[in-house]
């Protein structure tokens, strides 16, 4: 088996968490390949994958490039990047995936990504200080949702970090929010911002899912009827059977007698041994229908 097969294998047999991570890493290798490509031959900026998968706060450019808005939580700048984020989303994941279901997960990495994108857009409209024409890639808002929603729902287990030691996960979450919060001016005001709305919406989704209700149940419904059309459906055998021939019937009736009888003298020989009652209830059932 090749390392291609391989990594076929574990997508499939993998989790949600697991297959997210590799579409993260899939998307990371490609744009970066593409990128490779476009400089080589110095085309332009709208033929660089990012391009056409990052989301953008101007309203007269998302409106022609609406898949934007889900594409660009799969796409990252650079390996230091995607890296913090998958281990981020590999660690909180796991345990998200301890007390809920990888339906579960999926809509929280997709919404969480789309409350970020949405936060995003508002605050660079709202605020003359931004531009709303510099693009924003980046699973973070998502991997947020994820972390915030974990970590509210079990606030008081513990973690061990380095040169720290064990810390509480509520105490995680609130530093990264206000971080991120400390962060709304600086060069990556987009990103912070959109770590707001990911947290935001992850905390709302625990504290519904605390209460009973799930807040994606709509949008779970959606994704379903989503990934059926993409699933294998199983393809009917059709076989024929050729007739019994009356030569073949009667031999396959004398082996069905002969067995019955072989039982049948079984079944006397254990009466003539040990008596009616050292009987089984199948047996007694067997000389009940053979006596009929």
């Amino acid at each position: 088996m090749n390392i291609i097969d391989e990594i076929k294998g574990s997508f499939k047999s993998g989790s949600s968490l697991t297959k997210l991570i590799y579409i993260n890493l899939a998307v990371f290798l490609a744009v970066k390949l593409l990128g490779v490509f476009t400089e080589l031959f110095q085309l332009s900026y709208h033929f660089y994958p990012v391009y056409w998968l990052a989301v953008t706060a101007d309203l007269s450019s998302l409106i022609y490039k609406p898949w934007t808005l889900f594409t660009y939580m799969f796409v990252h700048e650079g390996f230091i990047h995607i890296l913090f984020n998958m281990l981020w989303f590999y660690w909180f994941g796991q345990m998200f995936l301890h007390h809920f279901s990888e339906k579960k997960l999926v809509s929280l990495y997709l919404l969480g990504g789309l409350a970020g994108a949405f936060i995003y857009i508002l605050a660079f409209n709202a605020f003359s200080i931004y531009n709303p024409t510099i693009p924003m890639i980046g699973a973070s808002a998502s991997v947020i949702a994820i972390v915030v929603a974990i970590s509210f729902y079990i606030p008081d287990h513990q973690i061990n970090l380095m040169f720290i030691g064990p810390v509480k996960l509520k105490y995680i979450a609130i530093v990264t929010i206000i971080l991120d919060v400390l962060s709304i001016t600086s060069s990556n005001a987009g990103g912070h911002i959109a770590h707001l709305g990911g947290a935001l919406f992850g905390f709302l989704y625990i504290s519904q899912m605390k209460k009973g209700k799930n807040i994606a149940r709509g949008f779970d419904v959606f994704m379903d009827k989503i990934f059926s059309l993409f699933k294998r459906r199983e393809k009917f055998k059709v076989t024929y059977k050729r007739p019994m021939s009356d030569m073949e019937r009667d031999i396959e009736y004398n082996k069905t007698q002969k067995a019955k009888q072989e039982d049948i003298d079984k079944i006397l020989d254990k009466i003539a041994k040990s008596g009616y009652d050292s009987l089984s209830k199948k047996e007694k059932e067997i000389l009940f229908k053979s006596t009929k």
